[in-house]
């Protein structure tokens, strides 16, 4: 999914049945930008990879070029790092 990450909206989807789109994507644009205000407080840089773990699954969001983010719902056993770099290689091509 990628996602303003400025307005929370949907950019563009392909979810899984049963994914809200739009609850998934004001989720997660309101958690990375509290993460990026706490880190900006604490001297540190916004956040270059977020993962969010529940019994259920994981949310995973990777910035991108354009205030966008690139933004994975996960089924509890798949393999994060893999995940993790297909979101870094989807949000590098947006730029």
């Amino acid at each position: 999914m990628i996602v303003s990450a400025e307005e929370g909206l949907v950019i563009a989807e392909s979810s899984m049945e049963g994914i809200d789109g739009a609850a998934v994507a004001a989720l997660t644009a309101g958690v990375v930008a509290r993460l990026a205000r706490a880190t900006e407080a604490a001297g540190r840089s916004a956040p270059a990879f977020v993962h969010l773990q529940a019994d259920g699954g994981a949310l995973l969001a990777v910035p991108a070029p354009g205030e966008l983010l690139v933004v994975a719902v996960t089924d509890p056993a798949v393999n994060v790092g893999l995940v993790r770099l297909e979101l870094r290689r989807t949000a590098e091509r947006l730029t």
